[in-house]
């Protein structure tokens, strides 16, 4: 696959959810993963990091958004359920991104919202765990980027 991307949470305040994200963007072969605002100690996460991630995926903590420092030509795209955001289905991804998601209890910064270049949605009746809406984000990135054949007709796994 062509491309990167990296993933990361602004504001996190739980850090089980940073560890599974973690854990998860290095299954999914993330370039790097990155916190911003985060409202605890990293090192916390490693508990729920069974992966040790930290070893094979960078980690950035920036105190703040303006902090922030994003490769050259990267594309943020926010994940957040609001009604203007675009739904995940319907999205195709840039091969170059850094998907944000907003914290536990929250949404993301309206400051953070102006700096994404494209909003997404999961189509949820509500909010669902941190690291649970990463892994989807992910998990739709692999297949809409055509990582693998096409899927069979028939039920099953034959061609």
């Amino acid at each position: 696959m062509k491309g990167y991307f990296g993933i990361g949470v602004e504001g996190i305040s739980k850090p089980m959810n940073l560890g599974a994200l973690a854990r998860t963007a290095h299954a999914f072969d993330a370039a790097f993963v990155f916190t911003v605002a985060a409202a605890f100690d990293r090192h916390e996460a490693n508990l729920a990091d069974t992966s040790d991630a930290s070893q094979s995926v960078p980690i950035y903590d920036w105190p703040a958004i303006d902090a922030m420092q994003l490769p050259l030509g990267c594309t943020l795209v926010g994940i957040e359920l609001t009604d203007e955001a675009i739904d995940l289905p319907r999205f195709r991804h840039p091969r170059a991104a850094a998907y944000v998601l907003g914290p536990e209890r929250g949404s993301l910064s309206p400051a953070m919202q102006a700096l994404c270049k494209f909003v997404i949605k999961i189509p949820t009746k509500f909010c669902i765990n941190v690291s649970l809406a990463g892994a989807l984000v992910m998990y739709d990135r692999v297949l809409s980027m055509r990582t693998h054949d096409a899927r069979p007709i028939l039920p099953g796994g034959t061609p």
